[in-house]
């Protein structure tokens, strides 16, 4: 009697193993498809955060996107800073590595007296100026392009004038009187005294005792 009690319950035991074994199975066989896909994802997801071993230049997704645009930026910003720079300095979009950091969103300058690529960073105080003033022009070519129409018609400079040379003064008025033939407004904000004999419409904030007043000066 023993003998067959002990029989039956290792005959039910095996049967719950049995029964076990099958759910494993068919949980193993479920999961596969799960783990692909997770595996495909995560891939992704390191490869969108700029983790992955397969994105050498560490860029996250959203870097590379604007690094898309920054490089349309940059060639619309080099006619304009050409002009500014006497011919000298061409804007490219950089994709290099910063030590460590991330890549994607540089900007280096071509010089064309020595015929090298340099960071940005390299450009004097007055070279930098124009350089953004360039950037910024060539931005709003490029929204107005992209924006179905929608035209940036506005322009306001504060400061920077002061870091230029007489010659250089003059090529950036000069694109910024090109831009007024193209019935862009340009207002700028400025201490420099030769911009007063280059600027005929003025607002002039006079600083007084009982407070500031502004006269208008000038006109077309």
């Amino acid at each position: 009697r023993e003998a067959a009690s002990a029989r039956d319950a290792a005959a039910s035991r095996c049967a719950e193993l049995d029964r076990l074994s099958a759910r494993s199975a068919t949980a193993v066989r479920r999961l596969a498809p799960l783990r692909a896909a997770h595996d495909r994802v995560a891939r992704l997801a390191t490869l969108t955060a700029g983790t992955s071993a397969d994105n050498e230049r560490r860029m996250r997704l959203e870097s590379y996107v604007l690094a898309a645009r920054l490089e349309q930026v940059a060639a619309a910003a080099t006619a304009p800073l050409r002009r500014m720079s006497s011919g000298r300095y061409t804007l490219v979009h950089s994709d290099d590595r910063a030590g460590r950091g991330r890549s994607g969103l540089g900007l280096h300058v071509v010089d064309a007296w020595t015929g090298r690529e340099r960071d940005t960073a390299t450009l004097s105080g007055g070279e930098t100026f124009f350089a953004s003033l360039a950037l910024a022009l060539g931005l709003a070519d490029v929204v107005t392009d992209e924006a179905g129409g929608v035209r940036l018609d506005t322009l306001f400079i504060d400061e920077g004038f002061g870091s230029l040379d007489d010659q250089t003064l003059d090529e950036v008025l000069d694109v910024l009187d090109s831009l007024r033939e193209r019935d862009r407004s340009v207002g700028i904000v400025s201490h420099v005294p030769d911009l007063r004999r280059r600027i005929h419409a003025q607002l002039e904030v006079v600083k007084g005792r009982s407070g500031s007043v502004v006269r208008q000066r000038g006109g077309e």
